[in-house]
């Protein structure tokens, strides 16, 4: 069953997935079988960001072998690495997955999404219409450098955990721990939940 948002969280922003919305979703998993649990991270900040979440959300949910368990609050972040005020700020969600695909063709297909929205990778720190990061997939751990799992900065990241913890709050990040305790430890200066925005989940 979906877990709705408001599960271990006392904000009183953060609204409950509909009912209806959840059985569409667990009756989706039929098509899946023996699906791994996924986290994807979610940021843009070039154009209609929150169109843009939504398109990379709905993109995610159309693949075959992925369906979208759950999406977070949004959340909006002061750029990282830049001048204050060089570049506009970034929009970010959480989406939870569960998936048939392997890691690798996980990483093509989120790839395949950001090239969607004319995703340039030119510049480490500069500006992007979409960014979508595998934060974890199910227990896995793995030094590849094409794809190293769990993200290797998700536990440093505010914008990564906060989001997270908002539509699990007993998630764990395989090899640091709880997420709840590692937000505890980051600061979240810069990062603020934005309760007038919402993404949907597919239908």
């Amino acid at each position: 069953m979906t877990r709705p948002f408001t599960q271990g969280s006392t904000d009183p922003t953060v609204q409950p997935v509909p009912a209806s919305v959840v059985e569409r979703v667990d009756a989706a998993d039929s098509t899946l079988q023996n699906p791994k649990r996924a986290v994807v991270s979610l940021g843009a900040n070039l154009g209609n960001r929150l169109e843009t979440l939504q398109g990379a959300v709905d993109a995610l949910e159309d693949t075959p072998g992925i369906r979208v368990k759950a999406v977070s609050p949004v959340y909006e972040t002061e750029p990282w690495g830049v001048e204050p005020g060089s570049q506009p700020s970034y929009f970010n969600a959480v989406a939870v997955l569960k998936t048939t695909l392997p890691p690798s063709s996980l990483l093509e297909r989120a790839q395949a999404v950001e090239e969607a929205f004319h995703r340039v990778r030119d510049e480490r720190w500069g500006p992007r219409t979409l960014d979508v990061d595998i934060v974890s997939y199910a227990e896995m751990r793995s030094d590849d450098p094409r794809l190293t799992l769990p993200h290797p900065r998700a536990h440093e990241r505010a914008f990564v955990l906060a989001p997270w913890h908002d539509v699990d709050p007993e998630a764990e990040l395989p090899g640091r721990g709880p997420v709840a305790a590692l937000l505890d430890e980051v600061t979240r200066q810069g990062v603020t939940q934005r309760p007038d925005l919402e993404l949907r989940l597919p239908e």
